[in-house]
């Protein structure tokens, strides 16, 4: 599997993988992305960003998609709880992870977050913060699965709350 940047011809793609997400995750009787986010303009605007990336198999078949950033996130400044590292550190940020439902239990996670986990330490940054809707039960296991610490509560632009995560990748990085 490779991780590359989407490019607008991917929206189609992306969005038919949103759509998937959604529905399993209503059959799971969980509210997230039940109110029509991501539509197709955050996806570009995701893709403007160069946030936005696609995963494909040894057959150049994209199988999923994932935003994956360097940025701070607004919603990160203030939380219910306490982040591992402390505010002045460099973290990155994984959203809008969604694989194609005929590819689910193939690594896709496994293989996102340690795609995400190599390319920080080459820049450097040793942490990575996601957050979950309480009720995604599947990703929480993943996140603990993975070494994530839950950290507390962040709100969401929207008001909706979410739980918090943060894993240090190795161990020089400034603590609260």
């Amino acid at each position: 599997m490779k991780l590359v940047r989407s490019t607008l011809s991917d929206v189609p793609i992306i969005m038919g993988f949103i759509h998937d997400a959604q529905v399993y995750l209503a059959s799971l009787k969980i509210d997230q992305w039940q109110d029509g986010y991501p539509d197709e303009e955050k996806i570009k605007l995701d893709i403007s960003n160069n946030d936005s990336y696609v995963v494909v198999d040894d057959t150049e078949t994209i199988i999923g998609t994932t935003v994956f950033t360097t940025k701070k996130e607004q919603a990160y400044k203030t939380i219910k709880g306490k982040w591992i590292t402390n505010e002045n550190t460099d973290y990155g940020v994984i959203h809008r992870l969604a694989v194609g439902s005929q590819y689910r239990k193939l690594g896709f996670s496994r293989f996102v977050f340690d795609e995400c986990h190599k390319r920080l330490k080459l820049q450097d940054i040793n942490s990575l913060r996601i957050d979950t809707h309480e009720g995604n039960k599947g990703m929480q296991h993943l996140l603990k699965q993975f070494g994530y610490v839950y950290c507390g509560i962040i709100l969401l632009e929207s008001g909706d709350e979410r739980l918090a995560f943060e894993k240090v990748l190795y161990n020089n990085t400034p603590l609260e």
